[in-house]
């Protein structure tokens, strides 16, 4: 029951990452069939972002009265069907009503996955689920890719990732019995959420939350801004700067993976502290003031090693810090945070360079890096105590 549940787990983790990166791959060709702006995707973009925040906030309620296999399934054929009607859609306002359902399934999903498994399941197994996230938002822009260059179309493209999240809510709906019988989930029905204002007011729960959006608003400034940073402030051509770009995403999913095999032995708290001196490490070296790239791309790579366990192990260690009682409720809204943090920091730096320059790049990521890590330590100082 225990790895055939686990297995389930880890399909589900790369349906959650299958959509992600679908917009921005696609948007080029659906700009022109929808007769839209090419800015517009920002507008389908913050209403997903706005749903999952929502989502994410009212998990703690939804997961303790349906239980976790069940929000799971749920939210996972409610992203399948926004999918399917994204394949369909014939203008940028059913794009726009569509993001609602989209949002909505991918932040409940998120924040009843992470907290299932921060309960029952080793630091290992979140290090290694956050990897197959990356698998999942590797594969969704190749589907679209593939889909596009043999001439099918966006439509075909978008259609293929429902198929493949409705598959998945099959199987989740096949292994509701195995989320019962395993973990009791017939037991969380009885318990009564704590709700948002309680919540807030456990010590140390702010911080994380900050430490949250710090870390989510320099993992998604550091994947959108690179190509940028190394075309105008470091010279490089811009098909080479895209393709370099992406090793900062693949150190994430390397890290993951890697960082699985010793995250049991290191602990949640240390894996934090070796991520984040990695990630010290890493942008170190792309601002080191030498005219070779090779440092720069080096650097970025290193960033995302180092950036690898620190999510998972933040989420793995909610349950220890603020109580499994609490932790329904706790990684909601940690979650929603998460999220707060990739929808403002990107545009905020995109504004500070339009208005500066773009050798800031860095500087930014390190302040959100300090920030991070402060906010980490002090949750762990209050804590323990």
């Amino acid at each position: 029951m225990y790895s055939l549940l686990i297995a389930v787990i880890y399909l589900a983790f790369i349906g959650l990452g299958l959509p992600d990166s679908l917009l921005g791959s696609a948007w080029p060709k659906m700009v022109t069939e929808l007769n839209a702006p090419l800015s517009y995707a920002g507008i389908v973009s913050t209403i997903i972002a706005l749903g999952t925040i929502v989502s994410s906030l009212l998990s703690d309620k939804l997961t303790l009265k349906l239980g976790a296999g069940r929000v799971t399934l749920i939210s996972v054929a409610l992203t399948a069907a926004a999918l399917f009607g994204f394949s369909f859609s014939t203008s940028f306002v059913w794009l726009c009503i569509l993001a609602v359902p989209y949002g909505l399934g991918a932040g409940a999903v998120d924040a009843a996955l992470n907290n299932y498994v921060a309960l029952h399941y080793s630091s290992r197994h979140m290090s290694w689920l956050h990897c197959f996230w990356g698998v999942g938002a590797t594969v969704g822009p190749y589907i679209m890719g593939y889909a596009i260059s043999v001439g099918n179309g966006w439509r075909y493209g978008y259609g293929t990732v429902a198929c493949i999240q409705a598959i998945i809510a099959l199987v989740l709906l096949l292994s509701l019995p195995l989320w019962k019988s395993s973990r009791g989930e017939d037991n969380a029905a009885e318990e009564a959420p704590i709700g948002i204002k309680d919540a807030l007011k456990i010590k140390g729960v702010k911080s994380i939350l900050f430490a949250f959006f710090a870390y989510c608003g320099a993992e998604t400034t550091a994947g959108l801004w690179a190509s940028s940073y190394l075309v105008t402030h470091k010279g490089v051509a811009v098909d080479t700067a895209a393709s370099f770009a992406s090793l900062f995403y693949l150190g994430i999913t390397a890290g993951r993976f890697i960082s699985g095999f010793f995250a049991d032995r290191v602990g949640d708290k240390n894996m934090i502290r070796l991520g984040t001196a990695v990630m010290a490490s890493g942008l170190a070296l792309v601002l080191l003031p030498v005219e070779n790239t090779l440092f720069t791309l080096v650097g970025l790579t290193v960033i995302g090693l180092g950036a690898a366990p620190v999510y998972p192990a933040i989420i793995h260690a909610t349950p220890a810090n603020f109580g499994k009682e609490n932790s329904h409720a706790v990684v909601g809204i940690q979650m929603a945070s998460a999220y707060c943090g990739s929808v403002a920091a990107p545009p905020l730096f995109g504004i500070i360079a339009q208005y500066s320059t773009m050798w800031l790049y860095p500087y930014y990521l390190v302040l959100f890096a300090l920030l991070m890590f402060t906010m980490t330590e002090r949750v762990n100082k209050t804590c323990s105590k």
